[in-house]
């Protein structure tokens, strides 16, 4: 399934670039910019998970992946 909020675009690649090209670049575009204003009854996690995520609605949950962890397991529950 695709990523609704991963975008991506290919930049310029001048002829006499000094450095190998960067093909494609990738960015997060945030969930709040699609949702002009919070209806009635979305569904919300329980206050523990909306602590641990940052949101009380799943709406507006933007996983964030720190640039030096990319590529590397991060363990999350401390174990």
């Amino acid at each position: 399934m695709k990523d609704p909020q991963l975008r991506a675009y290919a930049p310029f690649v001048g002829p006499f670039d000094p450095c190998p090209p960067v093909t494609i670049r990738t960015y997060l575009v945030p969930p709040q910019l699609f949702i002009p204003f919070q209806p009635m009854g979305w569904p919300q996690y329980s206050p523990a998970e909306a602590l641990r995520l940052g949101t009380l609605w799943p709406a507006l949950y933007s996983p964030y992946t720190p640039a030096r962890s990319k590529g590397r397991k991060v363990d999350v529950d401390g174990t």
